[in-house]
């Protein structure tokens, strides 16, 4: 047997780009006004290249989904994780979401998840648990930044790092709703100091 013929034409494209350039076409134009000729136009293959190597629409949505949280660079945790002083550390990564918020080059601000995903939830199914997996894991992330401190000292032991983890997680999604209105960095970064101290000072009386 033809071993060519046997083993099928090799994909001639990336396959991690392709659902990057996918979930930008959601996150343009939400699952629902996204069309399969949208998706493949920016995938630059075929139709039935998608759903050969993607499947139907909605699992290439799901893909895209774990595309975004799978990823290790997002931003604002990359800053909040790198950087050793955690006011400069916590400042960072409110200001690199209010940059993601108010900026953007492929036609969608914000966080995909927030802009795009949740606007699905209960209608596209398999995006719920997706979605509560992400919040988890983030919130995960953002208090074992503050245990760090804790460890280390700079925190006193008795600082509420899951508290404060989920307060900077709605503070993100806030500024991402301000930055889709309208909201300028300026604006938005003018009380980001004040957001610092709220998030890292104890409650009155702890």
């Amino acid at each position: 047997m033809n071993d060519t013929k046997r083993l099928g034409r090799p994909r001639k494209f990336d396959a991690d780009e392709a659902l990057s350039a996918a979930m930008h076409t959601f996150w343009a134009k939400g699952y629902n006004g996204t069309s399969m000729k949208d998706l493949a136009r920016a995938m630059g293959i075929s139709g039935p290249s998608i759903y050969a190597a993607f499947g139907d629409k909605r699992e290439l949505y799901l893909k895209t989904i774990d595309l975004y949280s799978d990823a290790d660079g997002c931003e604002p945790i990359v800053r909040l994780e790198a950087e050793e002083d955690i006011r400069l550390a916590v400042k960072g990564f409110l200001s690199a979401v209010i940059t993601y918020s108010t900026e953007a080059t492929y036609g969608a601000k914000g966080c995909f998840l927030a802009s795009c995903v949740s606007t699905s939830v209960g209608e596209v199914e398999g995006v719920d648990a997706r979605m509560v997996k992400s919040i988890e894991d983030t919130d995960a992330r953002l208090a074992a930044r503050f245990d760090k401190e804790i460890a280390k000292g700079t925190l006193p032991t008795d600082f509420p790092s899951m508290d404060r983890a989920r307060l900077m997680y709605d503070l993100r999604q806030g500024y991402v709703f301000r930055g889709r209105a309208g909201a300028d960095a300026a604006t938005l970064l003018s009380d980001v100091d004040d957001r610092v101290s709220l998030i890292l000072t104890l409650p009155t009386g702890s």
